[in-house]
């Protein structure tokens, strides 16, 4: 318990130090955001706010886990598990994946950053390369940081090494590559209003470390009475999300309406990418899609936009993602956000309760 409050208090302190210090240096050099010339007329109102804020985010998470890393080793000697290696590792590598392209966009001055098959290669990269790691090296705990099947809750719905394991390790680097790019596509696009994708993050990982920390007392071979989990170290993501919701704690601040500065693709990629990498050490894949629903509504409402314009040459709302379809039907920035924070909370509870049932229900808690 002390290793989380210690990740928590770090991240906060962090974020609250160094989001102001990325602020000063972007303004100073003006890397400034540029504004989609196609959305609502208001954003325009935008263009020139500091972005790169994802940077503190990232620093802020990974700092707050070290600490935390540096505490349990020094009180007693638990060094960190390769599986929290490999999250956090995801987030700064689909972070560094969208620095580039936030860089590009500041130094060639249009919101266009990496091309669609450059961003795709570099997605493509990662998540295969965390695929291969996550499945063959060995952890502390013997349980791999991830199996090669599809789960609502550690369960498996579909065993991809159905066929045999060579089979089975491609479809899970498919998989991979699926799951990577719709976590890190869907906070992308939720990513168009102050504070939108930063509050609604927050809120998803409180309900990740809400589970993960459930999982740290249920693991197999622990004395816990129930159904136990054959995770790999899950305390180990509890407090990289504890690290993560301190971060968009501290940044929120500065990123609220009227925001300072934008996360830009560093911070959309970077936490799309980490909450994944998350989902998939925790076995909770299709659980996830409950968590982040707000993040999937906004990414199926590009979906509808796209294939009714192609199929019926007309437009199911006013403009996609579904944020600006309520911007541009009259209400506030301010009103669209909170109530999506709220959407996205009742999205994150509905997510815990599964959870928490599924768990009562296998370990005959009910009868």
């Amino acid at each position: 318990m002390k290793a989380l409050i210690i990740a928590l208090v770090v991240s906060i302190v962090c974020s609250f130090i160094v989001t102001p210090i990325i602020i000063r240096f972007v303004r100073r050099h003006h890397y400034g955001q540029y504004i989609r010339q196609d959305g609502p007329k208001s954003h325009l109102l935008k263009r020139g706010t500091p972005t790169f804020g994802g940077v503190g985010i990232i620093l802020s998470t990974v700092l707050g886990w070290v600490a935390s890393v540096l505490y349990r080793y020094f009180s007693y000697g638990s060094r960190p598990s390769t599986s929290a290696i490999l999250t956090v590792g995801c987030m700064v590598a689909f972070g560094a994946l969208g620095f580039v392209d936030d860089f590009l966009k500041v130094a060639h001055k249009r919101n266009l950053g990496l091309s669609i098959h450059a961003k795709l290669i570099g997605q493509v990269l990662i998540a295969t390369l965390y695929a291969v790691l996550a499945v063959v090296l060995p952890t502390e705990s013997n349980f791999p940081t991830a199996s090669m099947k599809i789960s609502w809750i550690e369960s498996p719905s579909l065993n991809l090494a159905f066929a045999g394991k060579t089979l089975g390790i491609i479809l899970f680097v498919v998989w991979m590559n699926f799951l990577f790019a719709a976590w890190t596509n869907a906070i992308n696009l939720t990513d168009g209003l102050d504070g939108l994708a930063t509050g609604s993050s927050m809120i998803a990982f409180i309900g990740l470390g809400l589970i993960a920390f459930w999982e740290s007392y249920h693991l197999a071979g622990s004395h816990a009475d129930g159904l136990k989990y054959t995770i790999s170290d899950p305390i180990d993501q509890a407090i990289i999300a504890v690290c993560v919701v301190g971060a968009c704690f501290g940044f929120l601040w500065f990123n609220a309406h009227p925001a300072e500065i934008f996360m830009g693709d560093t911070g959309s990629l970077a936490l799309g990418g980490l909450f994944a990498a998350m989902s998939v050490t925790m076995h909770i894949e299709l659980l996830a899609v409950v968590l982040g629903g707000l993040f999937v509504i906004e990414t199926m409402s590009d979906v509808i936009q796209i294939g009714a314009f192609h199929l019926f040459h007309r437009r199911v709302f006013k403009m996609a993602p579904l944020h600006h379809h309520f911007e541009l039907s009259g209400w506030p920035e301010v009103k669209v956000v909170t109530r999506f924070w709220m959407i996205e909370a009742a999205f994150t509870i509905a997510g815990v309760i599964l959870f928490y049932l599924d768990w009562l229900i296998r370990s005959g808690q009910l009868g």
